[in-house]
Formats: C-alpha cells, sequence, structure tokens
C-alpha cells in the first residue's frame, strides 16, 4: 500500500490537513467587516492622501540632502559664516507653504464630503437598515480617515523637521516663529490635519449637501487657521532681558540664537518703559537730547527662545486635539439619533 495516501474500507480517502489549510495560514493582514467596507468606500481618497505624502517625502528627503552638501562645503557645524549668501531657501518656504495649506485641502476634500455624500445620495439609509449600529459606522469612519490622516501628515511634518533642523537657528532662513516653520515641523501640521477633516466631517453631517458642506468647510479651515496663527506665540513664556549702561547698538541685550523678539523698549532711571520710537527724529543730537531728557538708561527686550519651540507646539497640539476630540464625540452623539 502506498504510503502517500490512505484510503477507509470504502475507498474513500481519510481527511487530511494539506486538503484545508487552516483558517488564516498565510493571510497576512487583511482589512475585514466594517474597517474594509470604509476603506472600499473611500479608498480614492485615502489612496490619493497616502501617495501624495509619499511623494512629498521623497522630494523632501532629496531637497536636504541637497542642503546638506551644500552645508558641507563650508564646513558646516563648525564654520557657521557666509553660508547664508547663496543659500536657496525657496524649497524649505515652498515646503512650509505646502503643508500649511494641506489641512485646509484635506478638510474641504476629504472631510467635507465623507458624511455629506453619504446623506445626500442615500447611502446611510441602506447602513441604517443593516445589523451594523450607526455608533460603530461612525466611529469606523471617524477612526480610520483619522488615522490615514495623521499617518500621512505626521510623516510629511517629520521629515520636514528632519531637513530644517540644520539651520533652524537662522532666521534668514526660516523664522521659527513664522508659520511656514512651526505650522509645518513637529506634532502641528498633524493636529491642524485632524481638527479640519473632523469638523468638515461634523459640517457634512449637519449640512447634508456635499458642495455646501466643503464651502463651509473651506471657511471653517481658514478661520481654524487664522485663529491658530494669532494664539501660537502665546503658548510660550515670555523672558525679559534689561540693561542700564546706555542704549547704543552695542549696548543691546545679548539674546540666545534665534530668539524671537516679541518687544523692545527703552529704559528709564524710574523704572518705566517707553516706546522704542519714543526718540525716534532725525538729527541725532535731537535724539540724544530726547533720551536724556527722559532719563533713558538701557533697554527692555521681550523675547522667547528658540528652546520653547517644541514645547509650544505640543501644548498647542494638545489644544488642537482636544478640540478634536470634542467635535468626534459631537458627531457620534449627534448621529447615533439624528442621522437619518
Amino acid at each position: 500500500m502506498s504510503t502517500m495516501t490512505s484510503t477507509g474500507s470504502t475507498g474513500s480517502p481519510a481527511p487530511a490537513e494539506s486538503a484545508h489549510p487552516r483558517a488564516g495560514r498565510g493571510r497576512g493582514l487583511r482589512l475585514s467587516g466594517m474597517n474594509w467596507l470604509v476603506w472600499r468606500q473611500h479608498r480614492g481618497a485615502y489612496w490619493s492622501l497616502l501617495i501624495t505624502a509619499a511623494i512629498a517625502v521623497a522630494v523632501m528627503v532629496y531637497w536636504r540632502q541637497q542642503m546638506v552638501t551644500y552645508l558641507d562645503g563650508y564646513g558646516w557645524p563648525d564654520a557657521k559664516s557666509d553660508w547664508e549668501e547663496k543659500f536657496d531657501q525657496a524649497p524649505l518656504r515652498i515646503s512650509g507653504q505646502l503643508l500649511g495649506y494641506a489641512p485646509l485641502l484635506i478638510g474641504v476634500f476629504l472631510g467635507a464630503p465623507l458624511l455629506a455624500g453619504d446623506l445626500e445620495n442615500g447611502t446611510v439609509k441602506l447602513v441604517n437598515s443593516q445589523s451594523t449600529s450607526r455608533v460603530r459606522w461612525l466611529a469606523t469612519k471617524l477612526g480610520v480617515t483619522a488615522l490615514v490622516v495623521a499617518v500621512s501628515t505626521a510623516a510629511a511634518s517629520a521629515v520636514f523637521t528632519w531637513w530644517w533642523s540644520p539651520v533652524k537657528s537662522s532666521s534668514y532662513v526660516l523664522a521659527w516663529s513664522d508659520g511656514l516653520a512651526f505650522d509645518s515641523s513637529g506634532p502641528v501640521p498633524v493636529a491642524l490635519a485632524l481638527l479640519t477633516v473632523v469638523g468638515g466631517i461634523a459640517i457634512g453631517m449637519l449640512l447634508r449637501r456635499t458642495l455646501l458642506s466643503m464651502a463651509v468647510t473651506l471657511g471653517f479651515a481658514v478661520a481654524v487657521q487664522l485663529v491658530w496663527s494669532h494664539f501660537r506665540m502665546s503658548l510660550g513664556d515670555v523672558i525679559t532681558a534689561t540693561t542700564s549702561n546706555g542704549v547704543g547698538a552695542e549696548k543691546f541685550p545679548k539674546l540666545p540664537d534665534g530668539a524671537h523678539v516679541l518687544d523692545q523698549s527703552y529704559l528709564t532711571a524710574s523704572g518705566d518703559l517707553i516706546g522704542y520710537g519714543s526718540c525716534n527724529v532725525e538729527s541725532e543730537k535731537a535724539a540724544n537730547a530726547c533720551l536724556e531728557k527722559a532719563q533713558v538708561v538701557g533697554w527692555n527686550v521681550e523675547y522667547i527662545p528658540i528652546s520653547q519651540m517644541s514645547s509650544m507646539q505640543w501644548l498647542g497640539a494638545s489644544i488642537l486635539l482636544a478640540l478634536t476630540a470634542g467635535i468626534a464625540a459631537f458627531v457620534i452623539l449627534w448621529g447615533r439619533k439624528r442621522l437619518v
């Protein structure tokens, strides 16, 4: 009798594991259930975002290599002079601008249509007739979308931060307090993108019309950017530097490299402050007379050092993410009873 196949008394083959492999063997990681359904429905938008992020990362990696080669020619980091004169800052600025627009575009083209499209074309009624609860459907929509957005923006932000780090202390390249740098590095792009995309989802759920939701989300995203731009610098701890040995240019307080100056004024003998432009007159003699009359003895400078940048970004991102969580909770609570 052959040793390869054994048969029973009826001549039929005996059960063999090779005929029916165990479930899951060699299957790998795959989406299933509601996760698969959401990915399948929005795969075009998700893949577009992921591919765009991958291209952006590749381009920034190439540009960073070009920058490092340029800096090496000046003996960086030991020789820190003269390199700024011919440094091409356009790639960094363009990348910062594009990363700044990313939350707006993601909110408008991904967030707003996510629920508005289902409500407008009636897909939500079909979902409501199935055994899956609305809460699970909404949570999956929010979760998968947030994951794709977070991965895409985090990758782009991490590479931009790595690219800019060697020259971040130079205000000639990009001032760290400017939105091109502050909002394009660290956790800030992720937090801004998540806020605008979840805000767009909420707007789409309430308005139930895709184009109208996209228009309103655009306004929402712009408003978020404007409020954030006025708010970001208040996240830092202001440091004050004073002098009392005159106000000549050579007697100006020595500030750390990359420090962001918020205000500078004159300090008088009585401890009062007068505005920097108070004695700006045409003649030097008249200016000196003005300073002497006001009994000016030195400078008073308020600034935020670049060392606070990371903590400011994480504090701001935490606030933005808390707002995002609140909007996401509203979407689930509202949609649980009023989605249809």
